[in-house]
């Protein structure tokens, strides 16, 4: 009967304690929503002009297509480059940065530069990069890597550092070298996660691509921003629908490895839709 009252007692203090909890995110949320001065009557007035816009864009110049399939090929070329180069470049930082395979003299400084790399999003890279090589794909290419480098490195030495003790322990008390610990242990206990970080970083970097253009980096969004800025919403529209359907198709396909690979992996089963 003691048991049964404390345990009560415990989960009336869990609960006040939760509730404690959600009530200052509420309040958090609505100080800040003072400070940032958002007002739901701005909103609600707005709408009439989001309607106006909506209708403009429902009408589609059919004979843009071609060009916009042209635009989104150069977009997916510059996601898959970037995000391929940044994962081979994020792999070795990833390792050096894991607290569970070096010494703070080595991961610290590593990911403080990881730090950096990731102050700035891909779009402000982008800006950089147009100043240095000049407007074009290639500055694309290059804000993607900067980004892909410091995002997937992070999402990796976090993995690695999620590893059972137990195998890593085990192998290296037979003596093997660092390299034969990350070979044989390090690099097969994380490779459905680094999986799973590139086909999302693909899938990323192929909508972020989209909206480099609006800086002179190449890809789809330069089409997008020059229909934008004379006010051809249905111009604009006929992108932003070949972006959506590409969308579609990468988040169907990244589906589909994922079952086959990664839950498989991880469960010893293969997924099947239903």
């Amino acid at each position: 009967m003691n048991l049964l009252r404390r345990n009560s007692w415990r989960c009336i203090q869990t609960n006040q304690k939760n509730n404690f909890i959600v009530g200052i995110i509420i309040a958090l949320v609505v100080v800040f929503s003072y400070n940032v001065e958002a007002n739901p009557v701005d909103f609600i007035e707005g709408l009439p002009n989001l309607a106006i816009v909506i209708e403009e864009m429902s009408q589609v110049d059919a004979d843009l297509f071609g060009i916009a399939f042209w635009a989104m090929f150069e977009t997916i070329q510059m996601a898959f480059i970037g995000t391929i180069v940044g994962v081979v470049i994020a792999l070795p930082l990833s390792m050096l940065a894991a607290r569970n395979l070096n010494s703070k003299y080595v991961y610290g400084p590593v990911r403080a530069v990881l730090a950096a790399i990731r102050t700035f999003p891909s779009i402000l890279w982008a800006i950089l990069f147009v100043i240095m090589v000049g407007g074009g794909a290639f500055a694309g290419v290059l804000a993607i890597i900067m980004y892909t480098v410091g995002f997937v490195a992070k999402l990796q030495y976090e993995a690695i550092e999620t590893i059972d003790s137990d195998p890593m322990d085990a192998i290296s008390s037979i003596g093997v070298s660092k390299w034969q610990l990350i070979r044989y242990v390090v690099i097969p206990e994380s490779a459905s996660h680094l999986l799973s970080q590139v086909l999302y970083m693909f899938d990323y970097n192929v909508r972020q691509s989209s909206i480099l253009g609006l800086v002179g980096a190449g890809g789809i969004g330069f089409y997008i921003l020059g229909h934008i800025k004379w006010f051809e919403y249905g111009k604009a529209a006929t992108f932003m629908i070949v972006i959506f359907v590409t969308v579609l198709i990468i988040d169907w396909v990244s589906v589909k490895v994922r079952d086959k690979y990664i839950v498989k992996s991880q469960h010893g089963m293969e997924v099947k839709a239903k």
